[in-house]
């Protein structure tokens, strides 16, 4: 990679999710490479920790609450004349089907809703600026079937995986949309797979699995999280053309989910997601 690629000076980047793992460490790297980052996580002594660290600034929002997501694009315009980029890396996979404050399910709300409420509050200024919004998938996308009827139902029998693939297709279908509905404006968005990462993400996996990811362990069959981050930061400064696409790490990959391709219901789900936001017309 060029180095005029890898030089952010001057640029200001938001990662959400960024009080471990993944967002953590990209923002270490981004910092490192000249910018301006916005620490953005739930816990605020992990995220004031990771700021710290990294010569960042924290925010606190929990994904789980519209208010604090609302709360937290004010901040950032306030903050910010400029975002030049939008890691939208927070995330979670919980057991069990459970309602938020919202009345939306955690997992749709966490890893979908929120991240597309963010970016719509933030989107004029994202668009000011010709930024890129990054969006981190997951290959679990691959399986899912994505029911717009049903994905954010607060009742009824769940299943954790089937839960976070759909909302991980979700992602997907969320960039391609992204992509169309901006286009010739300069904004880039992406969507990628940063492989299988020992983060906390796996905090509620059954049978105490998520400890045994995260300890050595589990080394040969996962990547450290600085590994994960990796396609992150390649996407915020490739200048290779990305814009709509998806990635497993750093290979484009045409989505093999064929639900990933309907334009269809892309722009379903971005109208169901406005109505459930309250988004429309921000």
């Amino acid at each position: 990679m060029a180095v005029q690629e890898q030089d952010l000076t001057g640029k200001t980047v938001v990662v959400t999710g960024a009080s471990s793992g993944i967002g953590a460490e990209a923002a270490a790297t981004l910092t490192a490479r000249g910018a301006t980052v916005a620490v953005v996580g739930r816990s605020p002594e992990r995220t004031a920790a990771v700021a710290a660290k990294a010569g960042a600034e924290p925010f606190i929002a929990d994904f789980a609450r519209f208010d604090e997501v609302r709360k937290l694009a004010d901040q950032l315009l306030d903050r910010y004349p400029r975002i030049d980029v939008l890691a939208n890396n927070a995330g979670g996979s919980w057991p069990k089907r459970t309602a938020t404050d919202d009345g939306n399910e955690l997992t749709f709300q966490v890893n979908h809703l929120s991240p597309f409420l963010l970016t719509t509050l933030l989107l004029d200024r994202l668009v000011q600026s010709q930024a890129r919004v990054i969006n981190t998938a997951s290959m679990t996308y691959r399986m899912a079937r994505l029911n717009l009827d049903t994905v954010n139902a607060t009742s009824g029998s769940f299943n954790q995986m089937g839960a976070y693939a759909a909302s991980k297709l979700a992602n997907i279908l969320f960039t391609r949309e992204l992509a169309r509905r901006t286009e010739g404006t300069g904004l880039v968005t992406a969507a990628f797979h940063p492989g299988a990462v020992a983060t906390h993400v796996y905090d509620h996996a059954p049978l105490g699995l998520g400890r045994l990811i995260r300890s050595p362990l589990s080394k040969p069959f996962f990547i450290r999280p600085d590994k994960g981050s990796e396609p992150l930061v390649h996407l915020v400064t490739t200048s290779d053309e990305i814009n709509g696409q998806y990635f497993h790490r750093f290979k484009l990959e045409p989505p093999s989910n064929r639900q990933a391709m309907d334009p269809v219901l892309a722009q379903q789900l971005w109208e169901m997601s406005e109505r459930v936001t309250g988004s429309a017309g921000t």
